[in-house]
């Protein structure tokens, strides 16, 4: 295996997935805000799971996001 390589692709992959997923959170949260699902004082469950496929590998992280 290149380590060079593998450490490229896999900085560029956690790249993307923050930058989306941050971005599509903070689109869900102000939708939710506008339509009024949400009221702005609430902590929100939030999970990422991540799954590689070819090798059965899937690590899951479960947090909270606060809104106030």
């Amino acid at each position: 295996m290149n380590e060079d390589a593998f450490n490229i692709s896999l900085r560029g992959f956690l790249k993307k997935v923050g930058i989306t997923s941050q971005r599509e959170i903070e689109a869900a949260i102000r939708g939710a805000l506008a339509d009024g699902r949400l009221k702005g004082n609430e902590t929100i469950p939030a999970r990422m799971t991540l799954h590689l496929g070819g090798i059965d590998f899937t690590h899951v992280v479960e947090a909270r996001i606060d809104l106030e």
